[in-house]
C-alpha cells in the first residue's frame, strides 16, 4: 500500500498548512471507485446498495454516496435525518434499529422510511399499530461465527442482532397474527470477512427462509467485506463474491418463483481506505526499552486500535528518506493510548507531520471529547479540490449545552 503525498493532486502537507492538525482527509474519488467495484462484481443481478451511514456520516459524504448511486442504511433516527438531510428519498434508506424505543420506530415510519425489524417483541409492537398496512423488513440472526474480532461479529448465535432462524416459527406466527407486509429478509454477519462461502452460507439460511415469505421484493446480505490494512494484507476478492453469490442469487429467484433485488450494505469498504487521519509529532520520548512518538491526537478521535486491536498503517510525510527505526506512535489522552506499536518509521521530529491510513471509517463517527479535548476539522478532496466539510471544534462548542448553575 503506497504511502501518498498527494490526494487527487492536493498536496497532503499543504492541507495541514491551511486546515490545522490534526485533520480527517478523505478522498472522494476512492469512495466513488469502491462502490463502482461493488456495482460491477455484482453486476448479473438487481443490486441496490445501502451505505451504513455508522461508518461516516458527515453530510457531504452521504450527498457523495447518492450521487454515485447507493441509498443509506440508518441505525439511528439521527441517520435516518442525516440522509434525508443529504437528499436521499426515503425509499433509498433502511432503518435497522437495535434495541430502541417504540418512539423512532414510530417517527422513521412518519418519515415514510422503511424498518427492518430486529426482534419478537417489536414485530409484536409493530404488528399491533400498524398491522399490515406498512412494508417491513426482519432481520434473520443466521447463527454464523465470522468476521476479524468478536465485538463486530453480529451474525453468531449469541450475538444482540436480529432474530434468531431458529425461532423462525414464531416469526411466521406474527407475521400472520397480524398479516405483516414483509417485503425483505436481511442479515449480517460481521465485518472482515474474506471467504465468499461465509456470504453463501448467509445466503442460504436467507433462502430456506425466504421461501416462507411469498410477496418479497429483496433479499439483504448486509455487508462485512475485508479491506487491506496491513502490508500485504489479504482484502475480500469482490469479484469472486461478486459471480459466486450472484449466481446462488439467480438460482434461488428461479425457485422462488421471481425476480428479486439484492442489497448490500458496505460500510467500511466503501470509506475505509479513503481516509486519512493526519497529525503532527509533538515529542519523541525515549526510553530504556521503546521510543515513543506523542501526537496530537488520540483515542479521542481515532479509538479503533484500542477498541479494536485494530491495526493502522503509519508513515512520516515530513521525512519520508530518513533512518528507519522502531517507535511505538501514542496520543495525548490520559489513558494508554497507543496508535502503534513497535512500529517501523522514518526518523521522526518534534513537529513532523505522520498520516495514519484507513481512518475513513469508524474514525470521527466514533470519536468523542474524552479528556475535554475537541475534535478535529474533516477535509474532503474531490475534482482536485479540498473541502472544509466539518469545522474544527473549539472551546465554546465543548461547554455550548452545559448549563452553569449558581450555589
Amino acid at each position: 500500500m503506497p504511502n501518498p503525498t498527494h490526494i487527487q493532486g492536493v498536496s497532503i502537507a499543504a492541507l495541514a498548512d491551511e486546515f490545522g492538525t490534526p485533520l480527517y482527509i478523505y478522498d472522494g474519488e476512492k469512495i466513488t471507485q469502491q462502490i463502482k467495484t461493488l456495482q460491477e462484481a455484482f453486476g448479473g443481478v438487481p443490486l441496490k446498495i445501502k451505505y451504513a451511514t455508522k461508518a461516516l456520516s458527515n453530510i457531504n459524504i452521504l450527498k457523495l454516496i447518492r450521487k454515485a448511486g447507493a441509498g443509506v442504511d440508518a441505525v439511528s433516527i439521527e441517520e435516518v435525518r442525516l440522509g434525508l438531510m443529504a437528499g436521499h428519498q426515503t425509499d433509498e434508506i433502511m432503518y435497522t434499529p437495535s434495541g430502541v424505543g417504540f418512539e423512532e420506530i414510530r417517527e422513521a415510519v412518519n418519515l415514510g422510511i422503511m424498518i427492518n425489524l430486529d426482534s419478537l417483541p417489536l414485530m409484536e409492537e409493530f404488528g399491533e399499530v400498524y398491522g399490515g398496512s406498512i412494508p417491513a423488513c426482519i432481520r434473520i440472526n443466521p447463527h454464523i461465527m465470522a468476521g476479524g474480532n468478536l465485538k463486530i461479529s453480529t451474525g453468531h448465535k449469541e450475538s444482540k442482532f436480529g432474530i434468531s432462524i431458529e425461532q423462525l416459527p414464531q416469526i411466521l406466527h406474527t407475521v400472520a397474527k397480524y398479516k405483516l407486509n414483509i417485503v425483505g429478509l436481511h442479515i449480517h454477519t460481521g465485518s472482515d470477512i474474506l471467504d465468499a462461502e461465509v456470504f453463501l452460507k448467509g445466503g442460504n439460511v436467507l433462502f430456506e427462509a425466504a421461501i416462507q415469505f411469498p410477496e418479497l421484493k429483496f433479499l439483504d446480505f448486509g455487508g462485512g467485506f475485508k479491506v487491506a490494512y496491513k502490508p500485504n494484507d489479504i482484502a475480500t476478492d469482490i469479484v469472486e463474491v461478486g459471480s459466486k453469490v450472484s449466481v446462488a442469487f439467480q438460482d434461488f429467484c428461479k425457485r422462488y418463483g421471481k425476480q428479486l433485488e439484492l442489497w448490500l450494505e458496505p460500510g467500511k469498504f466503501l470509506v475505509s481506505e479513503a481516509g486519512y487521519l493526519l497529525v503532527k509529532a509533538n515529542v519523541v520520548k525515549e526510553s530504556p526499552s521503546v521510543t515513543f512518538v506523542g501526537v496530537n491526537s488520540g483515542l479521542n478521535h481515532l479509538i479503533r486500535p484500542m477498541m479494536y486491536d485494530a491495526y493502522h498503517g503509519v508513515y512520516n510525510l515530513s521525512n519520508p528518506d530518513g533512518k528507519k527505526a522502531k517507535y511505538n506512535v501514542v496520543g495525548y489522552i490520559c489513558e494508554t493510548d497507543t496508535i502503534a506499536s513497535h512500529r517501523e518509521l522514518t526518523e521522526v521530529r518534534a513537529g513532523d507531520l505522520l498520516v495514519i491510513k484507513n481512518a475513513g471509517a469508524y474514525g470521527y463517527s466514533m470519536s468523542s471529547n474524552y479528556n475535554s479535548r475537541m475534535r478535529p476539522a474533516e477535509v474532503l478532496v474531490l475534482d482536485g479540490k479540498a473541502f472544509q466539510i466539518r469545522k474544527r471544534e473549539n472551546f465554546e462548542d465543548l461547554i455550548r449545552n452545559q448549563e452553569i448553575i449558581d450555589f
